[in-house]
């Protein structure tokens, strides 16, 4: 089956950074779901994560600093494997997608996640050349940023769900081009 008619989650966490006395940990999941080569944003996800007592790592992105009371008493992401676990049990889609394949595999370990598509390593190969390939900056060369902006209101790059959208329009993008079309989750999983 093409990945443009397969149904998809796009994911993406935004994490505390690891500093001395305190491992890297998830404070933000954000979630959206591709059907049939549509991103459908009313299935959007903004799910803040519990992050107890500790500094953040002072070159961590996002918002986390005003949230840091909402993130003391949000659920842990253990907890939300009942919630999203059929969400995790399709294709997977990230940009740089090792970090959400490490929190996926800490959360349920006896549970494998993916086939993962991960959207830098496509990017490398549909957009050769490129001076940086990081998620805002691909955006911007291909003339997506509007796109996404306007469908995340109010939302930056390093907020979860915004990535996870912006994830999502370049995913969409490269199954656009005509070489890339007929590809299926499998095969962009193995890129």
């Amino acid at each position: 089956m093409r990945a443009l008619d397969d149904s998809l989650t796009v994911i993406d966490f935004e994490t505390t950074g690891a500093i001395a006395g305190f491992e890297d940990e998830p404070w933000q999941l954000g979630m959206v779901r591709v059907e049939r080569g549509v991103l459908v944003m009313e299935t959007g996800v903004d799910q803040l994560l519990r992050v107890g007592d500790r500094p953040f790592h002072a070159s961590a992105p996002g918002r986390h600093a005003q949230l840091r009371d909402a993130l003391r008493e949000a659920p842990t992401l253990v907890s939300l494997w009942p919630v999203y676990r059929t969400w995790w049990g399709r294709p997977l889609v990230a940009h740089n997608a090792a970090t959400e394949k490490k929190w996926l595999a800490k959360t349920a370990p006896m549970h494998p996640a993916g086939p993962w598509i991960d959207t830098l390593k496509l990017s490398r190969r549909a957009f050769p050349g490129l001076s940086s390939y990081a998620l805002g900056d691909i955006l911007h060369s291909r003339g997506l940023t509007d796109q996404v902006c306007a469908l995340s209101p109010g939302r930056t790059v390093h907020d979860a769900l915004f990535d996870a959208v912006a994830c999502g329009v370049l995913l969409l993008h490269i199954l656009s081009l005509p070489e890339w079309t007929d590809l299926s989750a499998a095969d962009l999983a193995r890129v």
